[in-house]
C-alpha cells in the first residue's frame, strides 16, 4: 500500500501510463479530454503527470471503465467459463456477476465446485452468486436439492459476492424457513419477482431482496424503483425487454439501474456483443450514452458493493476499453488491471460429466389421449412469459401444424420417471422437431415437433450423447453435443455459434421461429407466468399446481 500511494502522490514511477486519452467519469457523467493516467499494480493511480518505464498513447480514443454484466447464467451461453470469456471480454466485458444455478440443478455441489475452478482460471472477473433456489420450486424435481446447510460453506469461497435471484416467490411470502436462511446468508440478495405487485411485492424486498431482472413493462419497474429496488434492463436471445423499460432511466434513477444479459447463446454473443450491445441498443431506445456508459460500469458495481471497480479512479481496478469514432459503443481494445487483453486462444476445458438416466422415448409414452377443450402454452415473441390459451382438441389428430398446436414433450432425465406431455402454440415447425438437454430449471430433457417420430428421434440423439441439442427435418439432420452437464459444450465459442447457425438452419425452413432453442429451454419454467410443461405435464404457475392437460374432456 505504501508503494502505491508513493505512485499515486507521484513521488515512485508507475507500471503504466496512458496518455492523451478522453476519460468518462461516470460519477459526474462527464468527459475529461487529454487525459493522463498512470496504473500501478493493476490499480489506477491518480490523473496527472506521472512517470512510468512504459507509455501508452490513446491517441484521443474514448476510455470508458470497464463494462459490467449484473446478472448472467455462464451455461445459457452453452459455453464453459473460459470460453465464454474469450466470447465477451473482446466487448469490453471485465466483470460479470453469474448465478450458476443451472449446472447446480444437475448437479449440485459439484456443479458450483466446477463453476468456481473453472471461473477462477480466467481473465474476465466472474463474481458468483450462489443459487438461493435449487429446485426452482419444492414441486420440481431435477439432479440436486441445496439447502441453506449447503450454501453456507461456500460465502467464505473467493469470487462468491452474494445470493442468486429468488425465484420461489410463494416460499418467501410463505415464510419458508430455509429459504429465508439462505436470504440471511449474505446482505446481497438478487431478486426474480415477474409482475409481482403491490403488498406481495412490499413483502418480498421486506425479506431482504433487494433487485429484479425479470421487468418487461415500464410501469412494474417503476414501482419496483419506488419500493427500492435496483432494476436491470435485460436484453438476452428471447428475453428482449431494454426498449420497453427504456423510459424509467432518468438522472435520478441511473444509479438504480444496470444491464443484464441473462440468457444469451453463443452465437448472439459472437454476432451482437454483449453490454456493448445493450448500450448500443439504449442509446437507440432514447437513453442518453453517458447515462448508459454509467449503467453499465458505476451503477452495476454499486448495486454489488464493489467500490474497487466501476470508474477509472484512484485506487480502483485498471478495468477499461477503449472505443473507436463509429457510434456509441465500438470496443477496439480492452484492458484487464491495466493490461491490454490478448487472446490466448482456445484451451480444452475439463468436463463435468452427468450421465442421463432417461426412459426411452416410443409414440405410446408421449401420446396424449381424449379430446375436449386443452390448455395451450402460448408462446410470447420476445419474452419468456407465456400466455395461457386454449383450443378444441383431438389428442389422436396432434400435433395439428395447421393450426400450430405442436406436442410439447418433458422427459425426466435423472429418475427414468416418465414424460410429461402438453401442446404449444407459437414455434411454427411444419416437418422435424427439436429436443435439447436445456430446460430451466430442472434441465429435463424437452422436445417439439411436427410428428411424433421426429419428436422420438430428436430426443433419442440427446439421450445417446447425455446431453445436446438436436434438429431434425426429414433427411437432414444437426446436432450440438453438451457435454459439460447436458448445459455446456466444450467446443471453442465461435464453432458452438456455428453449430447453433446449423440447428436454426436445419429446422427454420419448416416455418419455424427465430432461436427455437431458447424458447424451448423456458417451456418448462415453473417461475414465470403463466402456464408451462414440466415431466409431471400441464403446470399452472399462478395456482403453483400442476393442472390436467383437458380443461373440459369429451366423453
Amino acid at each position: 500500500m505504501a508503494s502505491f500511494i508513493q505512485a499515486a502522490a507521484g513521488r515512485e514511477p508507475c507500471d503504466t501510463i496512458f496518455t492523451n486519452a478522453r476519460v468518462f467519469c461516470p460519477f459526474t457523467g462527464e468527459w475529461e479530454d487529454n487525459a493522463s493516467f498512470g496504473v500501478k499494480d493493476g490499480r489506477v493511480a491518480g490523473f496527472g503527470a506521472y512517470t512510468a518505464e512504459q507509455t501508452i498513447d490513446l491517441r484521443g480514443k474514448r476510455v470508458i471503465p470497464g463494462l459490467i454484466d449484473a446478472h448472467v447464467h455462464i451455461e445459457s451461453s452453452l459455453l464453459t467459463p473460459a470460453e465464454y470469456a474469450r466470447a465477451v471480454i473482446p466487448h469490453g466485458t471485465t466483470t460479470v456477476f453469474a448465478d450458476p444455478h443451472e449446472i447446480a440443478n444437475v448437479a449440485g455441489t459439484k456443479g458450483l465446485r466446477y463453476m468456481l475452478r473453472e471461473s477462477s482460471e480466467v481473465a474476465l472477473d466472474i463474481r458468483l452468486m450462489l443459487p438461493s433456489c435449487v429446485p426452482a420450486t419444492p414441486l420440481d424435481r431435477g439432479g440436486a436439492v441445496l439447502s441453506c446447510r449447503d450454501l453456507a460453506p461456500f460465502t467464505e469461497e473467493d469470487g462468491v459476492t452474494g445470493i442468486g435471484e429468488v425465484m420461489n416467490v410463494p416460499g418467501v411470502l410463505a415464510e419458508d424457513t430455509d429459504l429465508l436462511c439462505k436470504i440471511g446468508l449474505s446482505p446481497v440478495v438478487d431478486g426474480h419477482a415477474p409482475l409481482l405487485s403491490g403488498e406481495a411485492l412490499c413483502a418480498y424486498i421486506a425479506a431482504g431482496i433487494q433487485s429484479d431482472h425479470e421487468c418487461t413493462g415500464a410501469r412494474e419497474a417503476a414501482e419496483k424503483l419506488r419500493r427500492g429496488m435496483y432494476i436491470m434492463l435485460r436484453e438476452g436471445s428471447t428475453e428482449k425487454n431494454l426498449s420497453a423499460l427504456a423510459e424509467v432511466v432518468t438522472p435520478a434513477t441511473a444509479p438504480r439501474c444496470c444491464f443484464a444479459t441473462d440468457d444469451r447463446h453463443a452465437d448472439m454473443l459472437a454476432e451482437d456483443g454483449h453490454i456493448d450491445d445493450c448500450i448500443r441498443r439504449a442509446v437507440d431506445a432514447g437513453i442518453e450514452p453517458e447515462t448508459a456508459y454509467r449503467m453499465a460500469t458505476l451503477s452495476a458495481a454499486e448495486r454489488f458493493g464493489l467500490n474497487d471497480r466501476g470508474a477509472l479512479a484512484p485506487g480502483r481496478r485498471a478495468d477499461f476499453c477503449v472505443l473507436d469514432d463509429t457510434g456509441p459503443c465500438t470496443v477496439t481494445d480492452t484492458y484487464i488491471g491495466g493490461v491490454r487483453w490478448t487472446d490466448s486462444g482456445y484451451r480444452r476445458p475439463d468436463v463435468l460429466h452427468v450421465p442421463f438416466s432417461c426412459a426411452p422415448l416410443t409414440e405410446e409414452s408421449i401420446a396424449i389421449h381424449g379430446s375436449g377443450t386443452a390448455r395451450v402454452v402460448g408462446l410470447v415473441p420476445g419474452q419468456i412469459l407465456t400466455h395461457e390459451l386454449s383450443a378444441e382438441v383431438d389428442g389422436a389428430a396432434l400435433p395439428d401444424s395447421s393450426r400450430d398446436l405442436l406436442k410439447l414433450v418433458v422427459c425426466d432425465r435423472y429418475h427414468r420417471a416418465g414424460c410429461g406431455v402438453g401442446i404449444v402454440n407459437g414455434f411454427g415447425i411444419l416437418d422435424g422437431a427439436i429436443a435439447a438437454s436445456v430446460a430451466h430449471d430442472s434441465h429435463n430433457l424437452i422436445a417439439v415437433g411436427s410428428d411424433d417420430s421426429s419428436i422420438i428421434r430428436a430426443a433419442e440423439m440427446v439421450i445417446a450423447a447425455d446431453g445436446g441439442m438436436a434438429a431434425v427435418s426429414g433427411d437432414r439432420s444437426a446436432f450440438l453435443p453438451l457435454e459439460c452437464g447436458g448445459l455446456m459444450s466444450s467446443l471453442p465459442y465461435d464453432e458452438v455459434a456455428a453449430s447453433l447457425r446449423s440447428l436454426e438452419a436445419c429446422i427454420r425452413t419448416t416455418g419455424c421461429i427465430n432461436n427455437p432453442f431458447m424458447y424451448l429451454s423456458f417451456c418448462a419454467l415453473t417461475v414465470i407466468p403463466e402456464i408451462r410443461v414440466t415431466e409431471r405435464g400441464v403446470f399452472d404457475v399462478g395456482a403453483f399446481a400442476d393442472v390436467p392437460l383437458f380443461s373440459s374432456r369429451i366423453e
